[in-house]
């Protein structure tokens, strides 16, 4: 509830910058945060998870994947009900049981085949699904791409992550793990966008865009659909950015 007040809070006061341009009027200091995150990425995390990917086998970081895409589950679960979506709802609070029984605490995904895929809701989402529009774009700080209407999700998924609420002692080392591990699925496509853009944070954040697009309209986006956007298969594919 904190989470859901401050967004609107935040989408009332700032609604009318929505307009701005390209949506983007902190372009200036958002280009300085994505600078300093870039940094941080590219001289600590990505060294890192490249160490990390070369000597954890797949199998290894698929369960720490399968983990913490299970313990940050409830935040789905809690977003199909504000949007208002029982088939989902059930299906996901499925999910979330199965996994963490029979996955033995999410390290596996017997769920998916059973018929229960995993899915994405936010806050951020929620209040697409509402009707509110971008507002504004933001690229946060060791966050990454952001806008007025999604800057309340961070703050909703850590309220509802039983990590939360552990010892410093337990959630520190944890959340690093999860970092690295992250950081190392997304090597192939932090690649992609050095060699395919020649401003990459314009492709950022255009990327961005069309991905919460897509994610708020559950895969059917109006007008042409996302799937136009991708050219080519596997590491050859190219986000075409209109």
């Amino acid at each position: 509830m904190l989470a859901l007040a401050l967004s609107l809070l935040v989408l009332g006061g700032c609604a009318s910058t929505s307009s701005t341009g390209n949506g983007d009027p902190h372009e200036s200091l958002n280009r300085k945060f994505y600078n300093f995150n870039d940094t941080l990425d590219k001289n600590i995390l990505e060294p890192v998870a490249k160490k990390y990917a070369a000597v954890a086998p797949d199998p290894v970081r698929n369960g720490i994947t399968n983990f913490f895409d299970n313990v940050t589950y409830l935040n789905t679960i809690a977003n199909d009900v504000l949007q208002g979506k029982p088939g989902p709802f059930f299906k996901d609070t499925g999910r979330f049981l199965v996994n963490s029984t029979i996955g033995i605490g999410g390290l596996f995904d017997p769920a998916t085949g059973m018929g229960m895929p995993q899915r994405n809701e936010d806050l951020g989402q929620t209040f697409g699904t509402w009707g509110a529009n971008e507002g504004a774009y933001l690229t946060l700080p060791f966050m990454g791409p952001s806008s007025y209407r999604d800057i309340g999700s961070p703050v909703m998924g850590i309220l509802l992550n039983p990590l939360t609420y552990l010892s410093a002692v337990v959630t520190i080392p944890v959340g690093a793990v999860n970092a690295v591990n992250a950081r190392a699925n997304l090597l192939d496509a932090s690649r992609i966008r050095d060699q395919a853009a020649l401003d990459p944070y314009t492709f950022v954040r255009e990327a961005w865009r069309q991905q919460r697009e897509y994610e708020i309209y559950d895969g059917n986006p109006p007008g042409d659909g996302f799937e136009e956007y991708i050219e080519g298969e596997g590491d050859a594919a190219i986000l075409r950015v209109y």
